[in-house]
């Protein structure tokens, strides 16, 4: 167990300071914006490690020495493929590398075939815009895209099952709402929408780097995720996931020359598409990124993602807790079994107006709609929880004033 609930004296039970099955301190170190500030947007960006940067100044490093070294920046990017895919519990050959997961999911958009009867997307009304607004882009080819309802900051399983059909060819669920952490249950959504012969999509750009997430075990088609967030890495690189059975079954219109079974045979005029997932790659790949993504993803599978949503777990409930005793309100889940490590607060002012003014106080966190996303990582402490909370409330009163 990574925490004692409970330290006894003779005289009395005193609750005990959680602490995780890791080496907090250790990994602290290597955190060097941590002197300033105190991090706590991982929904919306990482903070740079030594890891990572030292991955960085290696490509640089290998441009500068080199000028030129395609084999080993390539296998980079398959070593990256490689860490993101033991996160997921897949093989390599079922990752494909992108530059974003909006062109990820384009790509796979582009690969399904709704020449039939088959012709409606199902999205949730929580899908990040960019996936929603991908799949309406091919309202022009006949497609009919349909919402599954957010109420009150929560989306019921139940209506999905409600609204799949025979007509159905996909259904978009996000595995982490974007604006206030809302978790929501893939795994039952797979199994309704396998159950009416359609397949599932998943971003999962909020919560890989969480907790544990196997796709095998979700049973889910198609998963896409980006590093700069949770996973401790940077933009400009994304991966996606398409189940082994199903690759050979679909062919992108969105593709380039990283798509081929043979990219050196420089034909322009042929489509000999890749046996694994790497169909779904376009142009040459973004190799400094790759670096820093194959660095990011080694922490977060290095520290464990089990270890991670322990303690995340501990941290949020210290928000909650810490939020009702400041009269703070919160919009979403309150179950931490349902949500992410992030916790969106409704702000009483323009939501970047507090982003800003926290910054001002030494903390990070991440404005959306009417609220203010605090969302701590695996390297944060309960008593930055508490401060942080402390510098909202003087926030809020000194706009109110």
């Amino acid at each position: 167990m990574p925490w004692m609930p409970y330290v006894w004296s003779m005289q009395t039970a005193t609750p005990a300071v959680p602490t995780p099955s890791f080496d907090l301190h250790g990994w602290r170190r290597e955190i060097p914006v941590l002197e300033r500030f105190v991090p706590l947007n991982a929904c919306s960006h990482a903070p740079q490690t030594t890891r990572t940067r030292a991955a960085a100044e290696a490509y640089l490093d290998s441009w500068n020495r080199d000028g030129m070294d395609w084999h080993g920046w390539l296998a980079e990017v398959d070593a990256a493929k490689a860490e993101f895919a033991t996160l997921i519990g897949a093989s390599p050959d079922e990752i494909a590398v992108s530059t974003s997961v909006s062109a990820a999911t384009a790509s796979l958009a582009s690969a399904l075939d709704f020449s039939g009867a088959r012709t409606r997307v199902l999205a949730s009304e929580a899908e990040f815009p960019t996936v929603g607004q991908v799949w309406l882009g091919h309202e022009k080819y006949g497609v009919q895209v349909d919402w599954v309802p957010v109420r009150d900051g929560l989306i019921e399983t139940g209506d999905y099952a409600e609204a799949i059909d025979e007509r159905v060819r996909v259904v978009s669920a996000c595995h982490g709402y974007y604006q206030n952490g809302f978790k929501q249950d893939v795994a039952a959504i797979a199994s309704a929408a396998h159950a009416a012969g359609a397949w599932i999509y998943v971003d999962a750009y909020q919560t890989l780097g969480t907790g544990p997430i196997d796709v095998k075990a979700l049973d889910v088609d198609f998963l896409a995720g980006g590093t700069l967030k949770y996973l401790m890495a940077a933009p400009g690189i994304a991966f996606l996931y398409v189940r082994s059975e199903l690759i050979d079954k679909l062919t992108p219109a969105v593709t380039g020359w990283f798509g081929r079974a043979n990219p050196y045979a420089f034909d322009a005029k042929s489509l000999d598409w890749s046996p694994t997932a790497t169909r779904f790659e376009t142009g040459t790949p973004p190799l400094l990124n790759a670096y820093v993504a194959r660095a990011g993803l080694s922490i977060i599978n290095e520290v464990g993602p089990g270890a991670i949503q322990e303690w995340t777990d501990q941290l949020q409930k210290r928000l909650i807790d810490g939020a009702d005793q400041r009269g703070l309100e919160i919009q979403g889940t309150r179950d931490i079994a349902r949500k992410t490590p992030s916790t969106a607060f409704l702000c009483p002012m323009e939501s970047h107006l507090v982003e800003a003014a926290l910054r001002e106080r030494g903390f990070l966190t991440s404005a959306r709609g009417p609220a203010i996303r605090i969302a701590p990582h695996f390297f944060n402490t309960l008593e930055e929880m508490d401060r942080a909370l402390d510098a909202l409330v003087e926030v809020f009163a000194a706009g109110q004033r």
